[in-house]
């Protein structure tokens, strides 16, 4: 009777699981409900908590906590399918604050040139995740600093079951953990170094609002008054092109040299330790990464893409609620505001699947966005204002839901990465953090800024 039940389960389209739709609602409440939290460990170093993390982690909780029947297996399986889809709208967001900053980048040539600091990471961290005993974990581990739009570019390229993907979900999690003690930490002690404190500011934006809060904390309190505002200046604008422009350093540059990096090193340096995992456990694929384009395109039917339809609509109806919590922003603006993001994405899978040259929608999405949101563009003056008002946590933390419970089925293999993952990441976070503040310090003198 149990295996009849489980068959019919299965057939259910993936906006019906109500199930697993019902409960990321709740948990994005009650997340968004319990707010940010800080924990000040000194008076300049703090630990912050946001939403997004209590619902990962309670996602997660849910799934392994046995005696509960709500999350179990299929569920977890259901939200794995569903992440490249509710990354896009994220991305579209990306694209679309791109667009909007295309006047103000102009003029800050040290700010653009720091960006590529965050390739340091893949010099600093990659020989000690191989050192370590990962293996192709290793290239989604450190070819970024494995924010919410490297997880897509890395989950776009290689599939949601496969090590790349592993890795950089291992940084993520444990960078959301650790990530803003660390940085604020890192800042701290860099103060002593001979850099600029407006290169430091510049290197606190990682692409991650609450790593870039922890690092400004002791450089606000470490430096003279008369500098704050630079350095809030230097610092915001930075963070704002890692969000909207490391994305395409990564795609462009940080994997290919990543994994140039990984067949030359790999076979010298590499070595098989209780972190290594068997290929053969990457073997099952859930999502559509292995099929050709032509069975692709044989799968755009009327049915997927009312599918993709109710699914971008329970999302953006989830994160609209969340910035209501959250930001006090109305319902009906977020929702508009969600719908032309999911309009963006939903348009821009479309083209992955009919283009002939196979072009991801990550490429299509970031082009759609940035087109419509530059400044001498009329849509900007309609999309941006509704796009604006949906803050990007709240989409993030609607996303974390759903990773937090399809990363459920692999928490022992997540184990395994323990201690050496951690170790890992505090090498990606201080690889992109001194790379970028000494390119930033040099361009500064260059330009005659300081």
């Amino acid at each position: 009777m149990s295996k009849d039940k489980n068959s019919n389960q299965r057939k259910l389209r993936p906006w019906m699981e109500y199930k697993l739709h019902i409960v990321v609602f709740f948990l994005v409440i009650f997340a968004e409900f319990i707010s940010i939290r800080k924990i000040y460990l000194t008076s300049d170093v703090c630990i912050v908590l946001m939403p997004l993390l209590y619902a990962m982690i309670l996602g997660l909780g849910l799934y392994l906590a046995k005696p509960f029947k709500l999350i179990q297996n299929h569920e977890s399986k259901v939200a794995e399918g569903l992440m490249i889809l509710f990354m896009v709208p994220l991305l579209a967001k990306l694209a679309i604050s791109s667009g909007e900053s295309f006047n103000s980048i102009s003029f800050a040539p040290a700010i653009i040139l720091q960006q590529f600091g965050n390739l340091g990471t893949i010099f600093f961290a990659l020989p000690i995740a191989l050192l370590l005993g990962f293996k192709r974990e290793s290239i989604g581990m450190t070819s970024s600093i494995c924010r919410e739009p490297n997880i897509g570019i890395i989950i776009d390229k290689y599939g949601v079951r496969s090590p790349e993907t592993r890795g950089v979900l291992t940084v993520y999690v444990i960078g959301t953990i650790i990530g803003t003690v660390f940085l604020s930490l890192i800042t701290s002690l860099s103060t002593s170094l001979p850099l600029h404190p407006y290169a430091l500011a510049m290197a606190s934006g990682v692409g991650s609002a609450s790593m870039n809060a922890a690092a400004l904390a002791p450089l606000l309190s470490i430096f003279p008054s008369d500098m704050s505002n630079k350095i809030l200046a230097f610092s915001g604008l930075s963070n704002l092109l890692s969000f909207c422009f490391g994305i395409y350093l990564t795609i462009f540059l940080g994997l290919p040299i990543t994994e140039k990096l990984y067949r030359w090193l790999e076979p010298k340096i590499g070595r098989k330790t209780s972190a290594t995992i068997e290929p053969e456990s990457y073997q099952e694929e859930t999502d559509m990464k292995n099929h050709d384009l032509e069975k692709e395109i044989n799968k755009l039917s009327f049915k997927r893409l009312t599918d993709w339809i109710f699914l971008l609509l329970i999302f953006s109806f989830f994160v609209s609620c969340a910035n209501l919590i959250g930001f006090k922003v109305p319902l009906l603006t977020s929702f508009i505001g969600m719908l032309i993001l999911s309009a963006l994405a939903f348009v821009s899978v479309i083209l992955e699947r009919i283009s002939p040259h196979n072009i991801s929608s990550i490429i299509w999405v970031t082009i759609i966005g940035i087109i419509l949101a530059l400044p001498m563009v009329p849509t900007s003056q309609i999309i941006i204002p509704f796009v604006k008002s949906v803050d990007l946590s709240a989409i993030v933390t609607v996303y974390l839901a759903y990773v937090g419970i399809s990363i459920g089925r692999d928490w022992d293999q997540f184990k395994k990465l323990g201690w050496r993952g951690t170790i890992v990441t505090a090498f990606v976070i201080l690889g992109t953090f001194l790379c970028s503040a000494c390119i930033a310090h040099i361009a500064l003198v260059y330009t005659n800024v300081i």
